[in-house]
């Protein structure tokens, strides 16, 4: 009788929470670079096998200053960056259903990338994360600041630059914070570093470089399984290695060619392997094995699949890849082999997936929707989401789409019909 008393107890209360707040939990986020999982797979409910505007419908968009950066999403809120004015950067909160600005914050922060890579502008670069009560933003003039979630107070400021004595990067802060429970992972300040993300404390930096051109690192860090081992994979501009999350320590490192250093896209996890690919080099799968208990690391395979920044989504050990020659690629991940290369598209694709479809959204604001098919090359739609320029990484949660414009950020809704 007792446990049936509870039992009921907890049956009222359940019934008398608000519905809003029930509703609240099931609603999924989009918190960081390439989505929870930083694998760029999308969760939730299957996705619907159109993009007619009767099924990806616009909810509202907002007009915004120039960015490269992705937005990240809570359960109730969007956030997105901006330059402004070429002065300052600013971060905006708005609700996710109807596009309401929330709150809005800005400091000094612009500066001039090299020019060769601001030929469309040296806009703030590196997406934020989310932990549902802080939101962590990357100024481009190296620094990390918190802020809060609900607000937009700020709550700790780190200058790499003033703190670490290091020199401003070359190409400004460009990657992106890893969150892991109660710290966050970043490269800044010519390093790899790992922060108490509620004091802003830093706990231990490794991968130090000399600073100047070759240390501004563009690839965002990913947490990983390998060899029976968690740790934190890592690609600076010269090589890439893995690194122990508790002391830093590294544990391997492999040197990846590439032309001017443009290790761009994140390192996918395949196995006991990384997928890496670099600008006009080549892709290889790297395989790591714990010998004596210690992880050595071993060149699987290599191919001449040129990648360049799109970051690839892996699919039933397949790779699927946006090439420097501005076209799709599949690779089979057990053997390197391609297994099919696509006509031409954009320059760049942001890539997510769910099953067996891809979302590939290029700069041109041309959203594609592909099969993962490791046989053959399928499009299933194409559609033209935005006329401004599309660099941002695209983020998907429940039945949203969020766009970020070069000039502004529209929120899609995609349902299925049925």
């Amino acid at each position: 009788m007792p446990r049936l008393a509870s039992f009921a107890r907890l049956l009222l209360l359940l019934l008398l929470l608000p519905a809003a707040s029930l509703r609240g939990q099931d609603v999924p986020s989009w918190n960081q670079w390439r989505g929870p999982n930083r694998d760029g797979i999308v969760p939730g409910d299957d996705w619907p096998d159109s993009l007619a505007e009767t099924v990806l419908t616009r909810s509202w968009r907002v007009k915004l200053p120039p960015s490269y950066s992705g937005p990240v999403v809570s359960e109730s809120s969007v956030f997105v960056t901006g330059t402004e004015d070429k002065k300052s950067e600013v971060v905006y909160a708005f609700d996710r259903q109807t596009g309401e600005e929330l709150w809005k914050v800005s400091w000094p922060g612009a500066m001039t990338v090299p020019f060769f890579a601001a030929s469309n502008g040296s806009w703030i670069r590196a997406t934020p994360a989310c932990d549902g009560e802080s939101l962590f933003v990357a100024g481009m003039r190296d620094v990390l600041v918190s802020l809060n979630a609900k607000t937009g107070e700020e709550q700790w400021r780190i200058d790499f630059v003033e703190q670490l004595k290091t020199p401003l990067p070359a190409f400004g802060f460009a990657s992106s914070p890893l969150l892991d429970g109660p710290f966050l992972y970043v490269q800044a300040g010519a390093s790899f570093v790992k922060i108490d993300k509620k004091s802003g404390k830093i706990l231990w930096r490794t991968l130090e470089e000399d600073g100047g051109m070759m240390a501004s690192a563009f690839s965002s860090p990913i947490l990983a399984s390998v060899a029976g081992q968690r740790q934190v994979i890592v690609q600076t501009r010269q090589k890439l290695a893995g690194v122990d999350p508790d002391n830093g320590d590294v544990l391997w490192e492999q040197t990846v060619p590439s032309f001017r250093g443009m290790n761009i896209l994140t390192p996918a996890p395949f196995n006991d392997g990384l997928f890496t690919s670099s600008y006009q080099n080549k892709s290889w799968l790297f395989r790591v094995n714990k010998t004596d208990d210690k992880l050595q690391v071993e060149e699987a395979w290599e191919n001449n699949a040129q990648g360049y920044m799109s970051t690839p989504v892996i699919i039933d050990g397949h790779a699927y890849l946006h090439l420097q020659n501005q076209r799709f690629t599949c690779i089979d991940l057990a053997t390197g082999k391609r297994t099919w290369t696509s006509q031409p598209f954009g320059k760049y694709c942001s890539l997510v997936a769910q099953q067996d479809r891809i979302l590939a959204l290029d700069e041109r604001g041309k959203l594609l929707l592909l099969q993962a098919n490791p046989q053959e090359f399928k499009l299933l739609e194409e559609r033209t989401v935005s006329e401004e320029e599309t660099w941002a990484h695209l983020a998907v949660s429940g039945d949203q789409v969020f766009v970020r414009e070069l000039e502004g950020l529209s929120a899609f809704r995609w349902k299925r019909v049925e």
